[in-house]
């Protein structure tokens, strides 16, 4: 049976408070670019279950969490939590996804 892709949200909060949420930015990436979870593990030299852990909220290892978010182009960025709230917000969320 072919693997069926994601839907891709719109509205995500790019606010990633524990590993849940940032998982489902990481997938919510990959579903907008309409990969697959092992096509996009080949593309990013990880392996489709660290991609899967990871888009699950389980924990990876630092090194492949930052291989893994560069290579769909995103970064993490460290703020005091009321400035990352205040720009969560000004993004368009305003808050954490449930």
């Amino acid at each position: 049976m072919a693997r069926k892709l994601p839907p891709a949200e719109s509205g995500l909060s790019p606010l990633a408070e524990n590993l849940d949420d940032l998982g489902k930015i990481v997938r919510n990436t990959r579903a907008h670019g309409q990969l697959r979870i092992d096509d996009a593990a080949a593309l990013l030299g990880v392996s489709s279950d660290l991609l899967s852990r990871l888009e699950n909220g389980k924990p990876v290892t630092t090194d492949r969490l930052l291989k893994t978010l560069d290579g769909f182009g995103l970064q993490i960025l460290v703020l005091p939590k009321a400035v990352a709230k205040r720009m969560a917000k000004a993004a368009g969320s305003g808050e954490p996804s449930p």
